[in-house]
């Protein structure tokens, strides 16, 4: 079970991810942690992206791939993977069609920009395991603290109006296109497509992943 999850930021990916990786048993990739992990462990990507970003630059989608073609062949991917925040462009969409890395379903997170901007004023998250909450469509159990550490939740300098607006305008520049991208191949038959729509409740949207899903 291999997944691309596409959204606007604030349309609430972490929350339903969290959800999948627990249902399903599989892990959810993140392109940051992996840049992270391949640095640290000195593989020959690791060092290609630590030049790279040590000069300030951007890390280019061949690393990028390469990266996410490294990670999906360990063991915990063996039941499939989530991906949360790539890819982000055509270009990268395209590149890991080269790579022949195949994706079951893109399951499209579907919310207006001004709700977006409501919900993210709400969000509270924990800074240690990068568990998502909201004050009212998923509160945590004692207020402000995590559920399974109890330790203190955060705001985050992204939630703030100003910053979310800008996040919004380059997420419907560079990765909505993927919408129909992925639209495109779900009529050759090569991927599922499901758009489903954001504004229900927590528990709506899990049953429906679940539906569609098995």
């Amino acid at each position: 079970m291999r997944i691309i999850l596409l959204g606007a930021p604030g349309a609430g990916k972490g929350t339903q991810a969290q959800f999948l990786m627990n249902t399903y048993h599989i892990p959810q990739i993140s392109t940051g942690d992996m840049l992270r992990a391949a640095i640290k462990a000195g593989t020959e990507l690791g060092k290609k992206a630590k030049e790279v970003m040590d000069a300030g630059q951007l890390v280019s989608d061949d690393i990028m791939i390469g990266l996410v073609q490294e990670r999906i062949t360990q063991e915990d991917c063996s039941n499939g993977f989530l991906l949360d925040g790539f890819p982000r462009t055509i270009p990268q969409a395209d590149a890991m069609q080269e790579a022949g890395i195949k994706i079951d379903y893109v399951l499209e997170f579907d919310v207006a920009d001004d709700v977006i901007v409501e919900r993210m004023a709400g969000r509270r998250v924990h800074p240690g395991s990068g568990r998502v909450y909201h004050v009212s469509y998923n509160p945590p159990k004692k207020d402000g603290k995590d559920d399974v550490t109890g330790e203190d939740l955060v705001v985050r300098e992204d939630d703030k109006e100003a910053t979310v607006r800008k996040r919004l305008k380059i997420y419907h520049e560079q990765t909505e296109p993927l919408v129909a991208y992925y639209s495109n191949l779900a009529e050759q038959g090569v991927v599922a497509c499901h758009k489903i729509d954001g504004t229900q409740k927590v528990d709506d949207i899990n049953h429906q992943l679940q539906e569609i899903l098995g």
